[in-house]
């Protein structure tokens, strides 16, 4: 068993999920793959299913009845991680937008380099996006700025979803009480992180769109982001954060 779980939720992803899947169990360190299954109609899961027979005891599936959203998907997700005594547990998606061959990056800044969260940003170093229109990546790159100017982090790329959390960082957040479900989840877990006084660290990384399958992304999306954050920064001001000992 490996010390590190791969999560990626799908739903629809027929193109890409085999060759996510042996993409990253070809990397030279040993990675465990968790994929939170939203019932695709295309046969998804009956890919990973096939995959399960080959890889067994490095792949696993958790299906549920229906789409319910990344941040539902994930802490699905963390729990199964947590109850299966994972070190080290990232967030993926499954499209190649992020580079599994990141992945090792991500792990050594958690495993050696004193990060609770390693964070995949496209903006630490720039604006490291391909494939995007223009007017995506000002919204991306703006919203993060947002972010940063209500809530007071510091991190460059606040709604970042290719990420390494370390175990005692998911222990110590309340994972029933994270309220959002779209991509203002990415910045709702980052900030609570933050709030308990992790140590968050951004690596760069080049993120490229996908080429297969069909985006997730809507304006509904950035819209909970924008105006969730107030609601987020608001509840901290009558929020103790404590760390458990």
């Amino acid at each position: 068993m490996s010390d590190s779980l791969v999560i990626i939720p799908t739903y629809k992803e027929k193109e890409n999920i085999e060759r996510i899947i042996r993409k990253v169990f070809s990397l030279e360190k040993d990675f465990d793959i968790l994929i939170v299954e939203d019932n695709s109609p295309d046969g998804t899961a009956d890919i990973v299913r096939r995959l399960m027979q080959e890889f067994t005891g490095r792949l696993f599936m958790e299906e549920r009845k229906g789409k319910l959203g990344l941040g539902t998907a994930y802490i699905h997700g963390f729990k199964w991680a947590l109850s299966h005594d994972y070190e080290f547990i990232f967030e993926m998606d499954a499209d190649f937008s992020h580079n599994p061959e990141d992945l090792l990056r991500l792990y050594d800044a958690a495993k050696n380099k004193g990060a609770d969260v390693a964070i995949g940003s496209r903006y630490i170093t720039g604006v490291n996006v391909v494939n995007w229109p223009m007017g995506r990546v000002l919204m991306s790159y703006y919203a993060s700025a947002y972010v940063r100017f209500i809530t007071g982090m510091k991190i460059r790329d606040t709604t970042a979803g290719f990420k390494c959390y370390t175990s005692k960082v998911l222990r110590a957040i309340k994972l029933d009480k994270i309220r959002f479900t779209g991509y203002a989840f990415q910045i709702e877990m980052k900030f609570t992180a933050w709030k308990l006084g992790f140590n968050i660290v951004e690596v760069p990384i080049i993120f490229t769109d996908r080429t297969q399958g069909e985006s997730k992304m809507s304006k509904g999306i950035f819209k909970e982001a924008i105006l969730g954050v107030i609601s987020l920064r608001w509840r901290s001001l009558f929020t103790k954060y404590e760390r458990p000992e």
